[in-house]
């Protein structure tokens, strides 16, 4: 049996990717098999924290327009994971990007794509893999195709920073998520300054969304300097900031 886990943001610029792609990082290094999908198709990037300049090929975007199955567009990027730690036996990670070429991009906004499509690509992709997991990496905002991400979803894992426009975002997302029947919801505070009181912090995100905290990532300038350039919380596993991903991990596999 497949989690599906989709981590959302209502706004852009939360570290969603980050945090995805260090997800399924640490749950591969644990002995998981993983695949990570990129479904934001306006503004791909999943790709660049796999060491990749350009999205491989074929992608999500040739899955979507049939020419190719969604398992043929999934790359093996385990070796991504080892080169920092050790896998554990039975641990795997693939990738599904999406295209980063601008004409494709184009095609996307201007034409849209079947969301049914996508749908049976989820499916498709955790049986033919065998996945343990498989991590949805959306859209920020709500649309369709974050509707459809959240719906299918066992964990929802929502990301926000300390500002009251996510706050009030967020509080939009959750209760959409609500409405859907989500049967878990998580939320990750990221880039907390030092100073604030977390016991405080914690209470406050309780007491306003009701739902349970699964970590708080602090606003670290060693995960700034790393812009993108591989999965900070295996490069720097001691780092306060790898053990909140770590701490995610942890509370996914207990879900």
């Amino acid at each position: 049996m497949t989690t599906v886990i989709s981590v959302h943001s209502f706004r852009g610029g939360t570290g969603k990717s980050n945090t995805s792609a260090n997800l399924a990082g640490q749950l591969a290094a644990a002995g998981n098999r993983v695949a990570i999908i990129d479904t934001d198709v306006q503004s791909p990037g999943v790709h660049v924290l796999f060491g990749f300049e350009e999205a491989l090929e074929p992608n999500l975007n040739d899955y979507l327009w049939g020419k190719t199955s969604i398992a043929a567009a999934a790359h093996d990027v385990t070796a991504r994971v080892s080169e920092s730690v050790p896998v554990a036996e039975g641990g795997q990670l693939f990738l599904v990007p999406s295209s980063v070429k601008a004409s494709d991009i184009a095609r996307v906004l201007r034409e849209g794509y079947d969301v049914g499509t996508l749908n049976d690509g989820f499916r498709d992709l955790a049986k033919d893999l065998t996945l343990d997991y498989l991590i949805i990496d959306t859209h920020p905002g709500l649309n369709e195709e974050t509707l459809l991400s959240i719906t299918i979803s066992d964990i929802l894992l929502l990301i926000l920073r300390p500002d009251r426009q996510d706050f009030q975002g967020t509080a939009v997302t959750v209760d959409v998520a609500r409405r859907l029947d989500v049967p878990s919801l998580l939320l990750v505070l990221n880039m907390v300054p030092a100073g604030i009181d977390l016991d405080d912090l914690r209470s406050q995100m309780d007491a306003a969304y009701g739902a349970e905290t699964a970590a708080i990532l602090p606003l670290a300038e060693d995960v700034v300097r790393n812009a993108s350039g591989g999965m900070f919380s295996l490069l720097e596993p001691d780092h306060p900031w790898s053990q909140g991903i770590r701490q995610i991990a942890e509370r996914v596999t207990s879900a």
